[in-house]
């Protein structure tokens, strides 16, 4: 719950942004308020040890790594500001405004100056100073009363999250690219803090949880996280870790973290895929929103080396997905994150991942080997249109390396497509939303014992080999004859051969003793060109063999046998091809009784069809209401045309 008061200083700082009214635009409003909001927090923080910070730096230039870490331990946060200037006294010299406010930015400490840099801040002073409203901004910065006694860490972040969203909402036409949707947020925490997980988290005196973000954007659902695990136990210790490509979004997620006392180092910039900044770390609870359908090839090669070199000793022994989407990426990555003793892990995703890729294939790979550890405890199918900057149909992923004994070898899917409610003002592609209720009503789907499942259509409790099949390649006998067509005798040297024309043959060898003077190849291209498929014709056999027809060549998905995932290779290899064996008999031998299954080329795959689990059928009309309608319309276009005079 938030802490009370902390809507004054909401609606004060939403109200200064009107200012900015003309000389920027909406979608610009956060990254001038924000960065004024850190500072004005940071002057208020620093004020008591002012004095003794500006004694301490006397003589220094510089700071070096001890001094800078000195001057942090006198300040008792993890920044300090070695200007003589307050915001207070910022006012003092208005003509100088702009240059003062500069100055005071440069003596931040270097992490501290990061952060503001990021936003790009010197350009949108000099633009308020041009525009004649930098004072007026700073001095109402100024009367904002942000000191400690006043605003807690906890309060001061739900300021500024809630200021965040609403800036991000404005701008709804990019904020789906680094904000997520509060509501999808508190969905996925709720789902992470369910079962044994909950009562461990509650049941726990002084609880210590770690939090990772590889996507981490604006850092709302660390935030999320964060506030979810203390509400479930306020005694909790919780320890938050991101990364972010995005300047400018890792500027905000790092100023919502350091505002709240969070170190520096727990809120990293890069690209997570190719510099792990947490390269040897493991953490509790593991989420993220990535990027859907991103293009990776730009960055491909350090991903690939990886893979290559080191396997599942790396991040993505599993496989990789094709160029166009690094989403699975991010999963796996994330999944090499747990702890060996027990870790949770909520990811969304599009539909893509669930079904993209045919066996075999990077994608196909990646989700069998999640099935094989048994990792995958559910996914819940949002509504669409819930995000800001597209409105495809989203996927809540869960899982663990710690299931519950009951949901050992089984997947829980939850249909909530229906359960989102219209917006009454669209933002961006965002036309929907999630009350508290439906949330409730989500986890409470997803979190029930297996035996309440029975009478909800809109969960399904499976076994994990309900998404495997073996692709299995059936094929049918080469059948041909030789006949010499006038075709085949167009081009030189075939011409010599004219006088075949219309002659048949029933075997190559038949044909080649009409032909002398051509060398092996020559021989290969006539017989080639002369070869007419005929169902009639003898097989053609190699080595007491048929040949397989590739243009008879078919494929065909045969289920898994149930407990596949729970046996050794040899016994999998050897029920998979009786499978096969069986389909073939009972499928396809009354059609093609002189099909064959070969084997070598059977592939085992894994899709997760959402759509297919929670198909319901609705049979056509009967022709006869249909044959009435007809009519009626009919009746009633007759009767219009005659009222017409035609």
């Amino acid at each position: 719950m938030a802490p009370q008061g902390f809507a004054d200083k909401v609606a004060f700082i939403w109200k200064v942004a009107d200012k900015l009214r003309g000389t920027f635009k909406q979608h610009e409003y956060g990254s001038v308020m924000l960065p004024l909001l850190v500072l004005r927090r940071m002057d208020a923080v620093l004020a008591p040890t002012k004095e003794v910070v500006l004694e301490s730096f006397q003589g220094l230039t510089n700071p070096s790594q001890g001094q800078d870490a000195m001057l942090k331990a006198l300040t008792g946060t993890g920044f300090y500001n070695t200007s003589p200037l307050t915001f207070a006294t910022l006012l003092n010299d208005d003509k100088n405004l702009a240059e003062n406010l500069a100055g005071y930015i440069r003596r931040l400490s270097p992490d501290a100056q990061a952060v503001i840099e990021a936003y790009s801040f010197d350009d949108k002073v000099v633009r308020m100073e041009r525009a004649g409203i930098l004072y007026g901004v700073v001095a109402d910065f100024a009367d904002l009363d942000l000191r400690p006694v006043v605003v807690s860490n906890e309060a001061m972040g739900y300021i500024f999250e809630e200021l965040l969203r609403k800036f991000s909402e404005m701008s709804n036409e990019t904020a789906g690219e680094h904000y997520t949707p509060r509501e999808v947020i508190a969905l996925m925490v709720d789902l992470l803090l369910t079962g044994k997980t909950l009562a461990e988290l509650t049941e726990n005196p002084r609880p210590v949880r770690t939090v990772y973000d590889p996507a981490a954007g604006t850092g709302g659902m660390l935030m999320g996280a964060l506030h979810g695990i203390q509400h479930a136990n306020d005694a909790a210790h919780v320890q938050v870790y991101g990364q972010e490509i995005n300047d400018e979004t890792w500027a905000i997620a790092q100023s919502d973290l350091m505002i709240q006392g969070v170190p520096a180092d727990r809120m990293q910039r890069g690209n997570t895929l190719t510099q792990d900044a947490y390269a040897h770390q493991t953490f509790d609870f593991i989420l993220a929103n990535p990027p859907y359908g991103v293009d990776w090839k730009g960055y491909a090669a350090p991903i690939k080396a990886e893979h290559q070199s080191l396997g599942f000793h790396g991040r993505f022994g599993a496989g990789l997905p094709r160029v166009s989407d690094g989403s699975l990426l991010f999963l796996q990555h994330m999944l090499s994150k747990m702890k060996p003793a027990g870790s949770r892990v909520a990811i969304v995703l599009s539909g893509s991942p669930l079904f993209s890729g045919q066996a075999g294939s990077g994608e196909s790979e990646i989700r069998r080997w999640i099935l094989e550890n048994d990792w995958l405890e559910g996914i819940v199918a949002l509504p669409d249109q819930m995000f800001y900057n597209t409105g495809i149909s989203t996927y809540v992923w869960l899982l663990t390396n710690d299931k519950a004994n009951a949901d050992r070898g089984l997947v829980r899917l939850v249909d909530a497509r229906e359960l989102g409610t219209k917006m009454r003002k669209s933002l961006g592609d965002k036309r929907k939303e999630l009350t508290p209720d439906a949330i409730a009503e989500i986890a409470r789907l997803y979190g029930g014992a297996l035996d309440e499942y029975a009478e909800d259509p809109r969960v399904k409790v499976l076994t994990r080999e309900t998404f495997g099949f073996q692709r299995i390649t059936v094929e049918r006998p080469l059948r041909r004859r030789w006949e010499v067509t006038p075709e085949a005798v167009a081009a030189e040297p075939f011409d010599q051969f004219a006088s075949l024309v219309g002659r048949r043959f029933d075997t190559e060898a038949a044909l080649l003793g009409e032909t002398s003077g051509l060398t092996p190849a020559q021989k290969k291209a006539f017989t080639k060109a002369c070869a007419v498929a005929d169902p009639e014709a003898p097989v053609i056999t190699k080595k007491g063999k048929p040949e397989p027809d590739p243009d008879l060549r078919d494929q065909e998905n045969v289920p898994l046998p149930e407990g596949f995932f729970e046996l050794e290779d040899a016994v999998r290899a050897k029920l998979l091809q009786e499978a096969a064996e069986q389909h073939l008999v009972a499928e396809i031998h009354p059609y093609v009784p002189d099909a064959w299954i070969d084997h070598t080329k059977t592939r085992v795959g894994v899709e997760i069809s959402f759509t297919r689990q929670f198909y319901v059928y609705t049979p056509p009309r009967p022709a006869g209401e249909i044959a009435e309608e007809i009519r009626a319309l009919e009746g009633q276009i007759q009767h219009w045309m005659t009222g017409l005079g035609l």
